[in-house]
Order: C-alpha cells, then structure tokens, then sequence
C-alpha cells in the first residue's frame, strides 16, 4: 500500500439497506482519494476509476438501485475527478447492464453462487469479467493483477486470493488465443 493510499475506515450509520439505523451499527465509508499529482498517469486514472466503479457496483449489489442514481452518487463524491470518467462509466454501467452474463460466465468457477459472495469481491470478479470480454486494449495480466490490487484494497484478508485464481480461470475461456500464447512464450 502507498502513503497516498488508505484503508476504508468505519463511521457510524447502517451497514446495509436492510439493518437498523442503531447508534452501534457502522458502516464503510469510501477511502480517501489519493492526492491527484501533476503527472497522473494513464494507469492510476484507470485504476481510480475501476475503485470507483467497485463503490458503484457494491452499492448496486446492496441496494439494487438504479444504475442512474448510482452513477450520480459516485459522481458527486469529491474524489471523482482524478479517474478516467469514460472507463469508470463502461465499467459501472456495463457491469450492472450485463450483470446475469458477467454472473453466468463467473459461475463456472467460483465455488458457490454468485450471490453468496461477499459483495466486494463479486464486485472485483464482475469488473475483471468485463473488461476481459469489452476492453481488448488491456492485457488479460493487466486486469488480472488490477483485480487483485482492488480486491487487496477493498476485499478481506485472503479475498484478493480467491479473485486471482478465478479470473485467471475466466481469462482462459474469454481469451484463450492471448492466454495461450503468453504460456507458450513462458516455456
């Protein structure tokens, strides 16, 4: 982790849209932003939009609420403008409007229902699913290894385990010509 990264702290407030409002119940509150250097790169663009979306789609998968009103949520956050607002609008919108697709191809390789899963790490999952069908552009390995970082981030302790093993599992079937010639490159 950097020093301009921080781990989501607890604030007083619900959990989920379906607990209490009790004043000992807590909720995650979004990290903080990583201070926007004069030079930010492509990548940290990239990856800030992909934590945004990962906000977006846990939101989404707690609630159910429209990807409209999600959108403008994460939106207004003060930390929104330093990430690639296009990326991070594919990511949210696609994952949510794909979602029983992302879920049946994931499905294949997760031990247990889709729905089961912590929603952070099934948010991970279904972010690195689309971009391996939608964004050719990005090396399998990149999304493999952004998945990981988020689900490091975002996810428990050994969560980022468990999303590595199953998208490179999935980037086998939605990638097996660029998956097979980096294993034969490697031998």
């Amino acid at each position: 982790m950097t020093e301009t990264e921080q781990k989501p702290t607890a604030v007083p407030g619900p959990q989920d849209p379906g607990s209490s409002d009790s004043p000992g119940s807590t909720t995650v509150a979004p990290p903080t932003p990583p201070k926007a250097s004069k030079k930010t790169s492509q990548k940290s663009l990239r990856r800030r939009s992909r934590e945004l979306a990962l906000q977006g789609l846990y939101e989404w998968l707690l609630s159910g609420e429209q990807t409209s009103v999600i959108d403008a949520h994460v939106r207004e956050q003060s930390g929104f403008a330093p990430c690639d607002a296009v990326h991070f609008e594919m990511l949210l919108h696609g994952c949510i409007a794909e979602a029983a697709t992302l879920d049946a191809a994931l499905a294949r390789h997760v031990d247990r229902k889709t729905s089961l899963l912590s929603p952070i790490e099934h948010g991970v999952l279904m972010i690195g699913a689309y971009e391996l069908t939608h964004c050719i552009d990005i090396p399998y390995r990149v999304v493999i290894n952004e998945a990981v970082e988020l689900a490091k981030i975002y996810g428990g302790t050994d969560g980022h385990k468990y999303v590595n093993g199953v998208i490179d599992k999935i980037a086998v079937d939605l990638r097996p010509v660029e998956v097979d010639a980096a294993r034969a490159a490697r031998r």
